[in-house]
């Protein structure tokens, strides 16, 4: 239900307020009737997708079916004195008075979300418009369902969004004239309390095609639009079309919620590996300074006393005595090979990343122009895209990550303790092969031979994967341990994913994650 037609039913209710109220009736589960004196029922039907608000003459009958139906008979009583509208939102609020009794009933509020799949019944606390505390909601929304937007008992209620349209009731001519450019069928994004129902309406009244721009005939529309803001009914015709617009229009619209997600974090992991490059590159002015001092050390390496911790030296442009900081538990020798040390690691770091530079900041673009094109993309176009997206996913695994080796074999790398444990005491066969980066925290890999050996090339890639998740990630040189399964034990009263092995070998990787089609 739309919110012009909402607008409609209030605008007929309005004159025979405030109104005798004579108690509820519930046809169903997610459906409320209240009966008015003279007026009939007044009906809420919140069930999701297709909620809905208007009078009927029909004699209905139910008892309350639901906690939340039995507090709605025990709280909502007295007369209907008011019935606001947010906007031209599908947002209802009826104000009822209370009534006097054995046990008096305060005032109190309903608040009705006549908003598709998240509609929605509540009572809320006596107050003036609809901000307030929830007493009691038809239907509770945690944060897990909806992080933005939590409808709990007892919590504030949180009307949707402010937006900024034109009520299409008020609309004056500059107004519309400024819609001339843009084609009938798509006017509704532009006004208040227009779905796709009085969309369609509004195409067919104005006798233009969905596609068609005005231009200079855009107070033929101007009309048509008067015309549907006094009498919001739609054609049969219509009415098929709509409802199948209105379909495929929620569907896009859960589609494009889903999709932005993943889009965004796509966006800040590339922005974030992009300032990584930024910052090795600062780097290396640190790694310069680290050799020039080196440099000195190893030069004058006689002349530095043992066990200082700091000395001057003569730099080699002519510009004076340099202090340098020293270990003193260090020769001058081993200080320099320490910044030698660190100087290549800094200048390696840079490298790899600068290698990357450019295929980040294409797939950056990329992301940006997905993201851009998403708030005006079509069903089509946004199945499309979920469909790419569903693709570029690498594989899951229940239990871990998983890749695949050059020779084929299958990699689960744990993302966890628990997982880790489960990897090698319960998946992993003996004849199996465990990976972990020797001295650091960090992932479980196991590789599923079979019982076969392992290629180097197989080695070397599992034994990046193991490098690359654990706390080595980013250096060079990093040492792998690599063995069987049946070496791997877990030792009495141990942690999960903590053990001890034997018979392994070590090889020497850079902690970066391969490249080879499968990681």
């Amino acid at each position: 239900m739309e919110g012009l037609m909402l607008a409609r039913v209030l605008r007929d209710l309005a004159p025979h307020l405030p109104a005798r109220t004579l108690g509820w009736v519930f046809p169903d589960e997610t459906t409320a009737a209240l009966l008015l004196e003279r007026q009939g029922n007044l009906v809420l039907a919140y069930r999701p997708p297709q909620p809905a608000l208007f009078l009927s003459r029909e004699r209905l009958r139910g008892d309350p079916r639901s906690p939340f139906q039995r507090t709605l008979v025990a709280r909502a009583r007295g007369d209907l004195l008011q019935v606001e509208q947010l906007k031209l939102d599908r947002v209802v609020v009826l104000h009822f008075g209370g009534e006097a009794g054995f046990v008096d009933q305060a005032p109190t509020r309903v608040i009705f979300e006549v908003t598709g799949r998240n509609a929605n019944l509540l009572l809320l606390e006596p107050g003036e418009g609809f901000a307030g505390r929830i007493l009691m909601a038809a239907r509770e929304v945690t944060g897990r369902r909806n992080r933005f937007r939590t409808i709990r008992s007892g919590g504030p209620y949180t009307p949707p969004p402010p937006y900024d349209k034109p009520d299409p009731r008020t609309l004056t001519g500059t107004d519309a004239q400024a819609l001339s450019t843009v084609p009938v069928g798509r006017w509704r994004e532009h006004l208040d309390g227009l779905g796709p129902l009085l969309g369609a309406e509004l195409v067919r009244r104005s006798g233009l095609r969905p596609d068609e721009i005005p231009g200079d005939r855009w107070p033929q529309v101007l009309d048509a639009l008067a015309t549907l803001a006094d009498d919001p009914s739609v054609s049969e015709g219509i009415m098929q079309d709509g409802a199948r617009e209105a379909i495929r229009s929620e569907k896009a619209v859960a589609l494009r919620k889903a999709l932005r997600d993943p889009l965004d974090k796509r966006l800040t992991l590339l922005r974030n590996q992009l300032a990584d490059v930024g910052r090795a590159e600062q780097g290396l002015e640190a790694a310069h300074h680290d050799r020039q001092e080196a440099d000195l050390l190893m030069a004058y390496a006689a002349e530095v006393p043992g066990g200082a911790s700091h000395t001057e030296l003569p730099a080699f442009d002519g510009s004076g005595q340099r202090p340098i900081a020293l270990e003193p538990q260090l020769s001058a020798v081993q200080n320099a090979e320490k910044r030698y040390t660190r100087a290549r690691r800094r200048e390696d770091v840079y490298e790899r990343l600068a290698e990357r530079e450019p295929t980040l900041r294409t797939e950056l673009a990329e992301a940006e122009a997905r993201v851009a094109r998403l708030d005006d993309a079509t069903l089509e176009e946004l199945e499309a895209l979920s469909d790419c997206l569903q693709a570029e996913r690498p594989e899951k695994s229940p239990y871990g990550m998983r890749a695949v080796t050059p020779g084929g074999f299958e990699v689960l790398i744990g993302r966890n303790n628990k997982e880790n444990a489960t990897l090698t005491h319960r998946l992993g066969r003996s004849q199996d092969y465990w990976f972990h980066a020797q001295g650091y925290p960090g992932s479980h890999v196991l590789v599923r031979t079979g019982g076969k050996e392992l290629a180097p090339t197989d080695i070397l890639y599992a034994a990046q994967l193991a490098a690359a998740h654990s706390k080595a990630r980013g250096g060079g040189n990093v040492p792998v341990d690599y063995t069987r399964v049946k070496f791997v034990w877990r030792p009495r009263g141990a942690p999960a994913g903590q053990v001890h092995y034997t018979d392994q070998k070590t090889v020497w990787v850079d902690s970066i994650p391969p490249t080879t089609p499968g990681a």
